[in-house]
């Protein structure tokens, strides 16, 4: 049984005591690709500082997350193509809107998020999406980028069943993390009815821990109680969900 997380922040400090135990801990357990967002230049070396520690399972995204963009954002997004110019990547992210710690620079946020839009699309690259307290702005901008060409994953999606369709629409796949086994989460009253095909899992480590773990570090080894509750959900055996998602997951990422 291979299965992804799509999401997670190993290089995170969180992990500088145990980021070994934590990846081969995951490992152990059958998931043995980890993708991993990135946050501002200040993340930069540390996420490279992983990818050389563990060369056959991480694969590295480049993007502004939307709560450090400030008002040197175009710095940032200089840094960002700087980095292109070096190197691949397996996608743009995490980038989107945030409006819960801050509405104040939400132009600056709806710019850099279009300009990175922009950017996977010259690379034919997905786009890996943070939105919270943010749907309707976030879906105001891909409205005006739709197209072939645009394509990626809602990741951390907590929505319901409109706003999730609503981002199918646009070619996303939905990441689902541990959200899904929170009681009061609202993903579990509709998830099933949402095609598998469309469902790719995530742990967002080191943050949003799933049951019973909630309130605790996050790691990539749960990705294996969200894929437990999400066979539970559609009614499927565990090894269906990792093979189906796991699949997902290279149809987005392409590897």
């Amino acid at each position: 049984m291979i299965l992804t997380d799509t999401h997670t922040h190993l290089y995170s400090r969180d992990f500088d005591a145990d980021r070994e135990e934590a990846v081969n801990k995951a490992i152990s357990k059958g998931i043995n690709r980890f993708f991993i967002p990135a946050i501002d230049s200040s993340h930069t070396t540390a996420m490279y500082d992983l990818e050389a520690q563990f060369p056959d399972n991480v694969f590295l995204m480049m993007g502004l997350h939307p709560t450090s963009v400030k008002e040197n954002f175009e710095d940032e997004l200089k840094h960002i193509e700087e980095q292109f110019k070096e190197r691949s990547f397996y996608a743009v992210g995490e980038i989107g809107i945030d409006l819960y710690w801050d509405k104040t620079l939400l132009k600056e946020q709806q710019i850099a998020f279009k300009r990175q839009i922009q950017l996977a699309k010259s690379k034919n690259l997905p786009i890996v999406i943070h939105c919270r307290d943010a749907f309707n702005e976030v879906f105001e901008v891909l409205e005006s980028e739709k197209g072939d060409d645009l394509y990626g994953i809602f990741h951390c999606f907590t929505g319901n069943k409109e706003q999730a369709l609503k981002a199918l629409s646009y070619n996303m796949k939905l990441g689902i993390g541990g959200v899904v086994t929170f009681k009061n989460g609202g993903l579990d009253k509709f998830i099933a009815e949402i095609p598998i095909d469309h469902i790719v899992l995530e742990t967002d480590a080191p943050y949003l821990a799933p049951a019973p773990f909630r309130g605790k570090r996050n790691e990539s080894a749960h990705i294996q109680i969200i894929a437990e509750k999400i066979a539970e959900l559609y009614g499927l055996h565990i090894e269906e969900v990792a093979a189906i998602t796991t699949k997902n997951s290279k149809d987005i990422f392409g590897v």
